[in-house]
């Protein structure tokens, strides 16, 4: 799931959270909306720390040159 799937999941389970009134009788709207927004949250950081791992910064390997060789030449 990308960035903007876990944006949504927060909107959406804002909005099953804090703007409906439904009542059902075998589920419970306003929990469903707060584990929307918690796994929104979830993925939001999981997300973060994969696209960290992918953007550091690793030096090239350098070759070493021993001194005998550089006097040949």
């Amino acid at each position: 799931m990308g960035l903007g799937g876990c944006i949504v999941l927060i909107g959406a389970g804002a909005v099953l959270a804090f703007a409906t009134d439904w009542q059902v009788d075998t589920v419970n709207i306003d929990l469903v909306g707060w584990i929307m927004m918690i796994v929104g949250v979830i993925g939001v950081f999981v997300y973060a720390s994969v696209l960290r791992r992918r953007r550091m910064v690793v030096p090239p390997a350098t070759t070493v040159v021993p001194d005998d060789d550089r006097r040949m030449m």
